[in-house]
């Protein structure tokens, strides 16, 4: 991968690689998960939490070697032992469930999930029984001889095993390859060979059981990925206008009649309701929107929409914001940290930082709430207005200050001071107006000797 961040923790469609694998693993019915970690293992713990168990494979001396590690965790064990790799994110618990299934009627000791390929290239060589068809072993490419490179058949590295046959078998294996390693492939031959049923179940779709090696293939995956979000997502009720410019993660949750347009970015928990229109332009990530809401050429991050809201276009909504029902937030609107009511109106041009605002109130264009103290830092300061609230054109609320119900604040002031309620507050200079000025200064410069 070229990176100082381990392939098991590079993202694609809102997860880490390794997690679509592991939680594929948990939906088809697993009761415990365990990791096996070695390479930069503390990241990819923090990275995963506490819901899985670990397993250290202090030095990486091969499949073999780190399905071995698992052993002392898993010797009361008497069920199916499911072996996954940890970069195969395409997996699908349906297709886990048919291997599964297929393992336990069969009473084998070994069932491996192969596929079929046009270019089996790398990947390890299905060997079969030419006269019965069963399978025999597997053979790594790199250790294959040519007329075995011609098999088109080949394995996944995705097994269901009896641990009991499973981990004597694996004691057996050694490192008589062109790696050096353990292979965990070696066990299928040896199983095969002491006469225990070894079965295979073949993927209906190669594309299920690609892994990632390069940040190349990581794109192409993520690709096949995007197209089952998106058609998902057309079968159960969203419009998407144009899915080739169009990025939804995994984790995202659309509502009916929902229509997305070109150019949008759906990410992380994510969860948007019906009947809204979503983009052009717009950046949506870990947020809650809800229905009937439209977000044109907009961002917003980890905050909530109400019902009917308009946002944009060019409004940015920052974290820890919550916009109530039927609000206008609109161009060059910044939220952040800011809680606004049902009714609210912010039509272009302001900021609020740090801010409540209470039902139907309206902040007039240039609008700004002065939340930063240096000396203060990092707490910033509170800005709250009440219900039904008139907020001036260009009013630059310093906080500290609270605003009553009712209460206007005329354009152009700077309020220092709280506000009461049905009160109007004027915190600018007295006009002056200066007759004649402009015609004297016209003068002075007319008769001003030339230089």
């Amino acid at each position: 991968m070229k990176s100082k961040v381990p392939k098991a923790l590079h993202p694609l469609l809102g997860k880490p690689l390794l997690r679509h694998t592991a939680e594929a693993a948990q939906q088809a019915g697993a009761d415990r998960v365990l990791l096996v970690v070695g390479h930069q293992a503390d990241q990819v713990r923090e990275a995963m939490g506490t819901e899985f168990e670990y397993v250290l494979q202090a030095e990486q001396k091969g499949t073999g070697h780190a399905v071995q590690m698992a052993e002392s965790l898993l010797s009361d064990w008497d069920g199916t032992l499911l072996v996954l790799p940890g970069d195969a994110p395409l997996i699908s618990p349906f297709l886990l469930e048919s291997l599964l299934d297929a393992h336990r009627k069969a009473g084998a000791a070994a069932t491996l999930l192969t596929a079929v390929l046009d270019d089996a290239g790398s990947y390890g060589r299905i060997v079969r029984d030419p006269r019965t068809g069963q399978v025999e072993g597997i053979v790594e490419a790199r250790d294959a001889t040519p007329a075995q490179l011609a098999v088109r058949e080949i394995g996944t590295s995705i097994y269901a095993f009896d641990p009991a046959r499973l981990f004597p078998a694996l004691r057996a294996v050694t490192p008589q390859n062109a790696q050096g390693e353990y292979y965990l492939t070696d066990v299928i031959a040896l199983l095969a060979a002491q006469g225990h049923p070894v079965e295979a179940v073949v993927s209906p779709d190669p594309d299920i059981v690609r892994g990632v090696n390069t940040r190349i293939e990581l794109v192409e995956l993520a690709q096949i990925m995007q197209a089952r979000i998106h058609r998902a997502h057309l079968l159960s009720g969203v419009t998407i206008l144009d899915p080739l410019t169009t990025h939804i993660d995994s984790t995202v949750k659309i509502g009916q009649d929902t229509v997305i347009y070109p150019f949008t970015i759906l990410s992380g928990v994510t969860d948007i309701g019906e009947d809204c229109q979503i983009g052009p332009g717009a950046r949506i990530s870990d947020s809650r929107v809800g229905s009937g809401v439209s977000v044109r050429d907009s961002h917003v991050v980890a905050s909530e929409v109400g019902d009917g809201t308009k946002v944009g276009p060019f409004a940015n909504l920052r974290p820890g914001s919550a916009v109530g029902k039927d609000c206008k937030i609109g161009d060059f609107v910044e939220l952040k940290n800011a809680q606004l009511a049902d009714g609210v109106s912010a039509g272009h041009l302001a900021y609020l930082g740090d801010a409540e605002v209470g039902p139907r109130t309206n902040i007039g264009a240039g609008t700004i709430t002065c939340n930063y103290d240096i000396f203060r830092t990092p707490t910033k300061s509170k800005t709250t207005i009440g219900a039904d609230s008139f907020i001036g054109t260009h009013t630059t609320l310093v906080a500290p200050v609270t605003i009553g119900d009712g209460a206007y604040t005329a354009a152009g002031s700077v309020i220092t001071e709280d506000v009461p309620p049905d009160a109007l507050a004027l915190g600018r200079a007295r006009q002056v107006n200066k007759e004649g000025w402009v015609s004297a200064k016209r003068r002075r410069r007319q008769d001003a000797p030339s230089r």
